[in-house]
């Protein structure tokens, strides 16, 4: 989708700042709802897919602005939170493999019984806020500082946003892997094929890091 929306911005024609305030401010407004969802979510699974539409709100403002460095905010967006979704869905699973729940209040302390996990979520969790020097950050301030040249006042949503996004990320880690384990659940321990799974999904996120320019362009 967020291709799509690059492909089209690209040959519109020019407006003026008037005519692409309602889409802006929609998408901002989707972007915060879509993340205080996430705080109210009691399932594993529906909270990562209601995190993704907050992180593709902020690729279709930095494309609405009709700018080179908004589009490079959206690509680099769309790598990372594909990445870091992708990643965490994968972990989504792994609980539930062993729970038999998707339940937030059920699937809870995994960091006592399966530790190299709860180093994954931490990983994962850490880059879905955008936390430095993860790609994802570098992403969200592109977008931002577009946004803020194309209009100030857009600075308070964002924030919002931001504050709202480590939020719900932290609520999720917490969750999963603090308080006390479920006695009922069996948990066995990692296979290899799923710390391979997830190490292949961060092995990117750290190439990024240390060379970004790979998705940025010289």
């Amino acid at each position: 989708g967020g291709y799509g929306i690059a492909r089209i911005t690209a040959i519109l024609p020019t407006t003026p700042q008037t005519t692409l305030l309602p889409l802006i401010a929609l998408a901002l407004w989707g972007s915060i709802m879509a993340n205080i969802i996430c705080l109210r979510q009691t399932d594993l699974k529906s909270l990562i897919a209601y995190s993704s539409g907050g992180h593709m709100a902020l690729v279709i403002l930095a494309l609405l602005t009709k700018t080179p460095w908004g589009l490079t905010g959206a690509m680099i967006m769309m790598i990372a939170h594909g990445l870091t979704s992708s990643m965490t869905f994968c972990l989504a699973n792994t609980a539930y493999e062993r729970s038999n729940t998707r339940t937030l209040i059920i699937a809870t302390g995994m960091q006592l019984t399966l530790p190299l996990l709860a180093t994954w979520w931490l990983l994962a969790n850490l880059a879905n806020m955008a936390l430095p020097p993860s790609i994802n950050i570098i992403g969200e301030l592109s977008i931002m500082s577009t946004l803020f040249y194309w209009s100030p006042t857009t600075i308070i949503p964002l924030a919002i946003n931001t504050l709202l996004t480590a939020t719900y990320s932290l609520y999720m880690l917490i969750a999963t892997q603090r308080g006390k384990p479920n006695t009922t659940m069996y948990m066995y321990p990692a296979h290899t094929r799923e710390h391979l799974l997830l190490a292949l999904h961060m092995m990117p996120l750290v190439l990024l890091i240390i060379n970004p320019i790979l998705i940025t362009g010289p």
